[in-house]
């Protein structure tokens, strides 16, 4: 689970937006619960920052050196599919 969480060079922001309460970010929730202490060991000092409001769509976005950013919907992914989507945005340039 290390090297798959390894980010890249170029990463420079991880960020989440969920919804804190709603059954269509639980599997988000339960994915960062388990991972994100693992994430943030590995890799002190880029910024994972979570963002919570209320009937949110589940989505991550990867902000990558000059300020190029792609933005994933985990929405209907179990945490398996979060895992993958999250590894192929930490790990691949911009």
């Amino acid at each position: 689970m290390a090297s798959k969480y390894a980010f890249t060079q170029s990463l420079r922001e991880l960020r989440f937006l969920l919804c804190q309460t709603s059954d269509h970010s639980a599997a988000t929730r339960s994915f960062l619960t388990r991972t994100y202490p693992t994430m943030k060991k590995h890799n002190p000092h880029t910024p994972i920052m979570i963002r919570e409001a209320l009937n949110v769509q589940p989505v991550v976005y990867a902000r990558y050196e000059f300020g190029k950013e792609k933005k994933v919907s985990l929405d209907g992914l179990d945490d398996k599919g979060i895992e993958q989507k999250v590894t192929e945005l930490v790990q691949t340039a911009a």
